[in-house]
């Protein structure tokens, strides 16, 4: 170790209280919260996720999906609609971030439920986390393909006949639903461009 690492550790060791007290300090944040969107914005972001969600929750029925199930599916692509046509320009909205994202974490929800059925606890956590590895990897970040992955695990024994038909119908299925619309509903507003890159 050189004299500055030597003496940085010298008062590390020495200050443990410091460290602590600037741990803590990190909770406070330190920034100001943006602004409100704009009154556009948020009609724009309302009519996006309404024409979105309703379109999913119909796939659902079209499938032949229980309703509980095709509820529970809407769940995560709530929290996709909120990104898709509330933030359109969040880099984890983006098309490849949606569809790759839900995918991947459809993959390893379902590879997961079947390899470690008799374990259903470290099937969900490895579910969420491997998906989150494979996100990281092929840039395509997408939150929630976390509740996709742990979908595949918890959901009922419907969703866990489906096998590996999940990831198609009615994920990516669906992903492909709600992009269609946010490339019509986003682009509809001059204040508004979507998507901001593609790959």
């Amino acid at each position: 170790m050189n004299r500055d690492t030597n003496a940085n550790f010298f008062m590390l060791k020495l200050h443990p209280m410091s460290r602590l007290k600037n741990y803590i300090q990190k909770f406070r944040g330190g920034k100001k919260a943006p602004p409100r969107a704009p009154y556009s914005e948020i009609f724009w972001s309302a009519i996006g996720a309404f024409l979105g969600i309703l379109s999913i929750y119909e796939i659902g029925h079209i499938s032949q999906l229980h309703l509980e199930d095709t509820l529970f599916l809407v769940g995560s692509f709530g929290a996709s609609a909120v990104l898709i046509y509330g933030v359109p320009k969040s880099p984890y909205a983006q098309p490849r971030n949606l569809l790759l994202g839900h995918v991947i974490s459809a993959f390893m929800g379902v590879t997961c439920a079947l390899l470690l059925s008799s374990s259903p606890e470290i099937a969900a956590a490895l579910a969420v986390s491997l998906a989150l590895v494979l996100m990281h990897f092929t840039k395509s970040i997408h939150p929630p393909g976390g509740a996709t992955a742990l979908i595949a695990v918890i959901g009922s024994d419907h969703i866990h006949e489906m096998s590996y038909w999940y990831v198609l119908s009615p994920i990516l299925s669906g992903a492909l639903i709600m992009l269609v619309i946010a490339l019509i509903v986003n682009n509809l507003s001059s204040l508004r461009r979507y998507p901001e890159y593609w790959f």
